[in-house]
């Protein structure tokens, strides 16, 4: 794993909100939007990128939520870890609509629809030129699928972590709120965990940091950042 945010990235791992398959529906899954995620996703894994991918379950459950309704957390945080699974399902579909290998590998037991997350095999799957997405977060309750991505990008050696936001990068305030917020190009992460920028949960952002591990955030949204960025374009912020 390399120690300089500025090389070009040969694995990434790209962390995906359950939102970002939403694209411009209020629940669910855009056909149109995973449509495109996947051919810039298969784009570049035809150009030699090994990628992973780490998906939310947003979109259709968050289990935090309704932990705050009175739901046991456990329980709903198990229900959101199988609404990750529900969307890997989606985005390994349209990836292989693109000609290009996916394996779906899971932190919770579901043989009849995707592999058990074992990090050799994981790793095996990408040398050999497939796609790999993550589900089920950690298999944990309590912790966020930021920190599975950064967990899941430091036990496969990614060079470069992306993370795909609605926004386009690291602002000192929310964007959508305060239409005076500075975007930062760069950030260290401890600034991010002192300046509580909000980032990524502090457990990921902490894994990262003492991993060594870039990180750059940028807007899902904008059609053809993601190839940019993985190339090595400085779009959004870098987070090192």
């Amino acid at each position: 794993m390399t120690s300089d945010p500025f090389n070009k990235p040969r694995r990434i791992l790209l962390k995906l909100s359950g939102e970002a398959l939403m694209g411009k529906l209020d629940y669910g899954i855009e056909p149109q939007m995973i449509g495109r995620i996947a051919r810039e996703i298969a784009e570049l894994n035809r150009e030699g990128f090994e990628l992973a991918l780490v998906v939310g379950g947003g979109n259709i459950f968050r289990g935090a939520g309704l932990a705050k309704a009175g739901m046991d957390r456990v329980t709903g945080d198990h229900m959101g870890m199988l609404a990750t699974v529900m969307n890997a399902l989606s985005l390994q579909d349209a990836i292989e609509r693109e000609a290009v290998h996916c394996r779906v590998m899971s932190a919770l037991t579901i043989h009849q629809v995707c592999e058990d997350y074992i990090r050799r095999r994981a790793i095996r799957h990408l040398e050999k030129g497939r796609v790999v997405i993550f589900a089920a977060g950690t298999g944990n309750p309590y912790f966020t699928t930021d920190s599975a991505a950064s967990l899941r990008a430091i036990e496969i050696k990614a060079d470069l972590m992306l993370k795909a936001t609605k926004v386009d990068g690291v602002y000192d305030a929310d964007p959508m709120k305060n239409p005076q917020a500075k975007r930062y190009d760069v950030v260290r992460y401890d600034d991010a965990l002192t300046q509580k920028l909000g980032v990524m949960d502090a457990t990921a952002i902490v894994m990262c940091r003492d991993n060594n591990l870039p990180l750059r955030v940028f807007n899902i949204y904008n059609e053809g950042d993601l190839l940019q960025v993985a190339r090595g374009a400085a779009i959004g912020t870098l987070v090192y």
